[in-house]
């Protein structure tokens, strides 16, 4: 599998990955960045892949679908415009010879879901398309979720296998960092990553995908059982090392953070 982030808009990432023959797009918020690729690649377009809902994620939808008729997978619990395929937590989805695990992930919307692909060839990393929820050294805003939904949905992507590729839809990683440093300043791992991202982004390169296991060591929403983002977190008003409230906290922080 070719692996493609399309930069969209600002900051936005349209993932697009392909056999060399046929592709298929995640979030496809504008139409023109993945027409230009698949004629850029000589490429046809087999399928489209969509987390929620949001203007940003599925703006390129009609655009599309007005050049290819192709399956749009979508979270069965959101309207997404057009006609689409309802999919959520426990379906699978199966486009170039890949099979996609559909795992809910409730928070940033109500409906919110991810897709995970666990290769046949294990010298192949697995590839997660996780949207707005979890983003490298981050997690998204909750617009509609609630604390308890947003920390069981990142535990939940936690916990795949460390090597899993960590397609987040937003170039938000350096943003997130400087959060993280805030959390954990003492961390060399986050100092580590840090550098890297910098010289990623002078370079023009993204810094995704991320892995999980970088997630694991960096990530502040990820480790909200650790002491030092505990000992964080109620030096910010958590009133418990409560992995829930500890979230809570550091979202809240996150939100109001310079």
């Amino acid at each position: 599998m070719d692996l493609l982030a399309l930069p969209a808009f600002n900051d936005n990432y349209i993932w697009m990955f392909h056999d060399g023959v046929e592709a298929a797009v995640v979030d496809p918020g504008d139409c023109e960045p993945v027409l230009a690729a698949l004629d850029r690649l000589k490429l046809s377009l087999a399928a489209i892949l969509v987390t929620h809902h949001h203007q940003d994620h599925v703006g390129g939808l009609v655009g599309l679908r007005a050049r290819f008729d192709v399956p749009v997978y979508a979270p069965a619990t959101e309207i997404i415009p057009g006609p689409h395929l309802a999919v959520t937590g426990g379906h699978s989805v199966l486009t170039i010879g890949s099979r996609f695990d559909v795992i809910d992930v409730p928070g940033h919307t109500r409906g919110h879901i991810a897709y995970f692909h666990r290769p046949a060839d294990t010298a192949e990393a697995p590839v997660l398309f996780c949207g707005d929820t979890l983003f490298s050294g981050g997690c998204g805003r909750l617009f509609e979720g609630t604390p308890q939904q947003m920390h069981r949905s990142l535990q939940a992507l936690a916990d795949l296998p460390e090597d899993t590729r960590v397609c987040c839809a937003h170039e938000y990683t350096l943003s997130n960092l400087k959060f993280a440093h805030a959390v954990e300043p003492d961390s060399a791992e986050l100092k580590a990553y840090t550098r890297w991202c910098e010289q990623q982004r002078a370079a023009g390169l993204p810094t995704l995908p991320s892995r999980i296991a970088t997630e694991r060591a960096v990530n502040p929403f990820l480790r909200c059982g650790v002491a030092t983002v505990i000992d964080a977190a109620r030096r910010h008003g958590a009133t418990s090392h409560d992995p829930v409230e500890v979230f809570t906290t550091l979202r809240q922080w996150k939100n109001e953070f310079q």
